[in-house]
């Protein structure tokens, strides 16, 4: 959160940030997990509303670093896949063979593939699944946000 907040002005090392103890496991039900995860998409998605095309090129900092705001954007964008790829093995870990894949599971690549490069036309099939992804994000809500990600 420390990150989103004041993004465009402030670093994202605040005062009255104490890193240390975002390691302290301080969450001791789902509504507490589901609290701090709402919480941050709410800074991230408040900080996105405030960009414009005109700020984009400003230099923020993060740990006494310069970095474009597009740059900074695409360092966190860049981090989230971190954390995800830890839940995803813990996870993978707790359900052991209950695990249900997130992508294809194994020993189905090729009925996969066969349903969905029949065409052989892989620029239609990404295309088509770009434009699903797009419907996804372009609503009202997050419209700012949609220019990140055409």
């Amino acid at each position: 959160m420390s990150r989103w907040t004041d993004f465009l002005t402030t670093g994202g090392e605040k005062d009255n940030r104490n890193r240390d103890s975002e390691f302290e496991n301080d969450i001791k039900s789902r509504a507490d997990l589901l609290e701090k995860w709402n919480a941050g998409w709410t800074y991230l998605f408040s900080a996105l509303n405030d960009f414009t095309e005109n700020n984009l090129h400003k230099i923020i900092y993060i740990r006494n670093q310069g970095h474009t705001v597009l740059e900074a954007i695409n360092r966190q964008l860049a981090h989230y896949p971190y954390h995800v790829g830890k839940s995803v093995f813990i996870g993978k870990l707790i359900a052991n063979n209950n695990w249900k894949s997130l992508s294809i599971p194994k020993g189905h690549s090729k009925v996969y593939n066969d349903e969905n490069f029949r065409s052989r036309d892989i620029t239609n099939i990404l295309a088509k699944k770009c434009l699903e992804n797009l419907k996804i994000i372009n609503n009202k809500k997050h419209s700012k946000i949609r220019v990140f990600f055409v």
